[in-house]
């Protein structure tokens, strides 16, 4: 639990700080820096031999760096676009999704209306609203299921955190070109690159590695429901941190979907 909990509270943080550097480096600039970063931490760490991987274990490792990149490339667009807040709640449902999946409750299937309808307030039609933003944000969500899926079965067929390491590596490789069109382009200031590694440490490396590790400990549907705490440590870190500021709606249909997995939660035995 501390390690879900820490993991939420550093990608969040690290968001908020990553969008510091939009306007210098763009969303896709930042997500660049951020697989360097990733992919420098996790292989110092993880040390990997993908020399001695088989096609059964490159199989989810090549899944997973392609997962990777267009999560976080989707997620901090939608940033850009519509916020922290609304653009992670709708990223949980990725997670969501997986927990409810598997469930043969009414009790589940009552907390997916719920949360359903929370989604279509959130996307609700207004003259501001921005459908690309949103749209980007369920991107982010599908890949953050795929994520989950992946990572745990990196975890169980790779030793170590030898898997991650070389997907962050392979994500990071699909990164170079847009990082070298991103510094022509405009050569970047140092506190804009400095904002982009503090993601990439804060938002990557930590909670891949923290990720990893619970995964093999968690089960798939337990960790999906426990990440219903994000939704909440975006909105609050969008709002202490940049100062976006959510309406009573946005308010009330992330604490929908955060009850609806609450619910789930409290109501499963064992």
């Amino acid at each position: 639990m501390a390690m879900m909990i820490g993991s939420g509270l550093s990608n969040q943080t690290g968001a908020a700080i990553g969008s510091h550097a939009f306007p210098v480096l763009g969303p896709v600039g930042v997500v660049a820096v951020r697989q360097y970063v990733a992919a420098i931490v996790l292989l110092a760490i993880g040390r990997p031999r993908p020399r001695t991987f088989t096609w059964w274990q490159w199989r989810p490792v090549v899944g997973l760096a392609v997962v990777f990149g267009t999560m976080n490339l989707s997620l901090y667009t939608a940033i850009d676009r519509i916020g922290l807040g609304l653009a992670v709640t709708l990223e949980f449902l990725g997670p969501l999704c997986i927990a409810l999946a598997a469930a043969r409750r009414r009790v589940d299937a009552c907390c997916a209306l719920i949360a359903a309808a929370a989604v279509v307030t959130l996307m609700r039609p207004r003259p501001s609203a921005d459908y690309l933003g949103m749209g980007l944000g369920l991107l982010a969500a599908v890949c953050w299921a795929s994520y989950i899926l992946l990572n745990r079965t990196v975890g169980r067929r790779v030793p170590g955190a030898q898997g991650s390491a070389v997907a962050a590596a392979l994500s990071a490789l699909m990164f170079l070109p847009v990082g070298i069109a991103v510094v022509v382009r405009q050569p970047p200031t140092v506190s804009a690159v400095a904002y982009a590694v503090t993601a990439g440490v804060l938002s990557s490396a930590v909670p891949y590695l923290a990720d990893l590790f619970t995964l093999r400990r968690v089960p798939a549907q337990a960790f999906g429901l426990f990440m219903s705490v994000n939704p909440v440590l975006a909105a609050l870190v969008g709002w202490v941190g940049l100062g976006q500021n959510l309406g009573w709606a946005e308010w009330t249909s992330t604490g929908a979907i955060v009850a609806a997995n609450a619910l789930s939660i409290l109501t499963r035995r064992g």
